[in-house]
């Protein structure tokens, strides 16, 4: 992934990391996290919502929806953490208005990440394929987020998050098993 604001073009503005920051960023220091992890979710949601709309599969259909309405609740779970940890009283629309949103692993929009890997959106199979490369891409930014966590309560919401990023994964492979 491009590192917090670095990538071209970016709409991101950062935000100061206030007392207690440290404990839902980098080991090493370097903020970003919240702000990444935030931005990844709303990627996803805008790729499944895209995929729903071009699956003709309505078990497929469904299966995106149901991904998209998660995605939005991992947002929040991150929001609750950083302003929790963060200490700073900030609404989730200013949080989100000072983060790169629609972006996905790799920095790339919903759009752009089609573009590169050209799946088939009228193959169920490419589709799902290519839904669970991103959601494994996204199990180990958090799995690798986790490790330099020292706060317990932002450390449990990342790896809860984790896990539902796991049942994303087995929820796509049991989808792919009857396509």
């Amino acid at each position: 992934m491009f590192p917090a604001g670095s990538r071209p073009g970016s709409q991101r503005r950062p935000l100061g990391p206030g007392p207690g920051h440290g404990s839902f960023q980098r080991e090493r220091g370097s903020p970003g996290y919240p702000e990444t992890a935030y931005s990844l979710e709303q990627g996803l949601r805008d790729f499944y919502l895209t995929l729903e709309k071009t699956a003709g599969n309505p078990k497929v259909k469904d299966l995106f929806l149901k991904l998209s309405d998660i995605e939005v609740k991992h947002q929040r779970s991150i929001y609750t953490a950083y302003t929790r940890i963060s200490l700073l009283e900030i609404s989730q629309d200013e949080f989100e208005s000072r983060v790169e949103t629609s972006a996905l692993e790799g920095g790339l929009t919903t759009r752009e990440y089609l573009d590169l890997f050209k799946p088939d959106l009228n193959s169920e199979k490419q589709v799902v394929s290519l839904a669970m490369s991103i959601e494994a891409q996204a199990l180990d930014m958090y799995q690798r987020v986790s490790a330099g966590i020292s706060n317990p309560e932002s450390k449990g919401i990342v790896l809860r998050i984790a896990d539902e990023e796991k049942a994303h994964l087995a929820s796509l492979g049991k989808l792919m098993d009857s396509l």
